[in-house]
């Protein structure tokens, strides 16, 4: 017995959850580059990377959930097309990456006070490391539809037709 997925009977299913995914992005990544901004001594000076850390959190773990949550939806849409994928596997492996680094590296350099362990220089790097992983982790979902590895969504063309001929006719 073949179950079926509700959400590709609608061609708004796809659309509509593409849309929840990238506002999950702006919410969560939106707020983790904030706290990598201010460990660079950039943007939001007045605090302290600390304090922008614990009042992003919400929104950074909402923003976050909705992704996750709107992303597995959209798996579940057509698996074929992302689990042979290089590129989503690559994606994937770059989230992972980045939501570790920023949980545990990140969280320590910026809840650290000076003289921790922390200089301004390690920071800095941390910071570097992080904007990178996340930037890696938006390209790399980005480029999934224009990846070659990316398996055909369309049905093949029907047997029996001559599309040379057809075309020079």
């Amino acid at each position: 017995m073949l179950i079926e997925n509700p959400l590709n009977e609608s061609p708004l299913a796809f659309p509509l959850l593409e849309y929840v995914h990238i506002v999950g992005f702006v919410c969560g990544v939106g707020t983790i580059a904030l706290v990598n901004f201010r460990m660079f001594g950039v943007g939001l000076t007045r605090k302290s990377a600390a304090q922008l850390w614990s009042d992003t959190m919400p929104w950074t773990l909402g923003g976050l959930s909705l992704v996750i949550f709107s992303g597995l939806l959209l798996f579940s849409i057509n698996p074929d097309v992302y689990y042979l994928n290089y590129t989503f596997l690559l994606k994937m492996s770059f989230l992972g990456l980045a939501v570790i680094f920023y949980y545990t590296i990140v969280r320590k350099a910026a809840v650290s006070r000076a003289g921790a362990g922390w200089s301004r220089g390690w920071s800095r790097l941390v910071a570097a490391i992080s904007l990178a992983l996340w930037a890696l982790v938006l390209f790399s979902g980005i480029f999934i539809g224009l990846s070659a590895t990316r398996v055909p969504v369309a049905k093949a063309p029907p047997t029996g037709i001559d599309y040379d001929n057809f075309l020079h006719q």
